[in-house]
């Protein structure tokens, strides 16, 4: 039987994850480490986590322009509304698009309800793969554009427990 995480050590591992997982061969390790407890411990608080729905994913954010990838853009597609689920499971699952999501259209400014994001290391290449990708897909003929980056923006994941010092004072 593992021994639950204390409050303290759960709120620890909270902000632990939420900056991500530390970059060495053992993160659970590491991460019971910086928390005072034992990596099952922390593997067992993850999986109940899990088990409650409170992560709606585990993933990598990688630094895409140090990987030489500077031609990135963003296809944005004004889908119907009956189709956009459809179309855009379809489209998350093609090879070389990195994001696919849904957002509310913002009329009359913007017309646009689903968003692709595609990463590439030239221009020209990745224009000409959407311009195959929207023929493949049949979707040429609805309103789109594609939105090259100019600048990088920091990414990190959510964040979503408090500073430890707001909890203990309250705690």
């Amino acid at each position: 039987m593992i021994t639950p995480l204390s409050h303290e050590q759960m709120l620890d591992l909270r902000q632990c994850l939420e900056r991500g997982l530390p970059r060495v061969a053992r993160p659970y390790d590491n991460l019971a480490e910086q928390i005072g407890a034992h990596h099952d411990q922390v593997l067992q608080q993850m999986r109940q986590w899990d088990e409650q729905g409170l992560f709606r994913r585990v993933g990598l954010v990688l630094n895409h322009r140090a990987l030489g990838f500077v031609a990135n853009a963003m296809l944005v597609i004004d889908v119907p509304d009956a189709l956009v689920d459809e179309v855009g499971m379809r489209l998350g699952r093609v090879a070389g698009i990195n994001l696919c999501y849904q957002r509310p259209r913002r009329l009359p400014q913007w017309r646009y309800n689903l968003f692709c994001m595609v990463h590439g290391r030239e221009r020209a290449a990745v224009t000409a793969h959407i311009q195959a990708l929207l023929q493949q897909q049949q979707l040429s003929d609805l309103p789109h554009q594609l939105l090259f980056s100019t600048r990088a923006f920091k990414q990190c994941g959510g964040r979503f427990a408090p500073p430890p010092s707001q909890v203990r004072a309250h705690g």
